[in-house]
């Protein structure tokens, strides 16, 4: 239970970093699809504004390219860290395709919107800034 205290600034913290962050990459040529709660294009938008006081730490993004490119852009991230599991106080990145869902076929991948450059971003505390720069050199990496 410790750390519960400061738990709901955290998250606000996270929250607001997360909902830059996906403005950001919405606007980038590299990147072909973004699914963030706090979004207006959000496919199930009015429910969140309805139950949800914000958005998310997590960004569901769809990299241009297919697994080489997505693999290319989370490879060069240098704050960003690669894991298995989300939801950390540091920003840490996942391919599903290749890990929390690589025992389903292509097309249980595809049915739950999972594709070869789907990845999936969660947003720590880091400085916001920080982490977008960190966004903008790796998307470099994916062209």
């Amino acid at each position: 239970l410790k750390g519960l205290e400061t738990l709901p600034l955290r998250v606000r913290q996270q929250t607001e970093s997360a909902g830059r962050i996906a403005d950001f990459l919405a606007e980038r040529s590299e990147i072909a699809r973004v699914i963030y709660p706090g979004r207006a294009d959000h496919p199930q938008a009015a429910v969140v504004k309805k139950q949800m006081s914000g958005g998310s730490t997590l960004i569901c993004l769809d990299v241009k390219g297919g697994k080489q490119a997505a693999f290319a852009f989370q490879n060069a991230l240098d704050i960003v860290l690669i894991s298995n599991n989300l939801g950390d106080a540091k920003s840490l990145i996942t391919h599903p395709a290749t890990t929390t869902h690589k025992n389903l076929s292509d097309e249980a991948r595809a049915e739950l919107g999972i594709g070869p450059g789907t990845l999936r971003l969660s947003v720590g505390l880091e400085d916001t800034d920080d982490l977008l720069a960190d966004v903008e050199q790796a998307l470099k990496s994916a062209k």
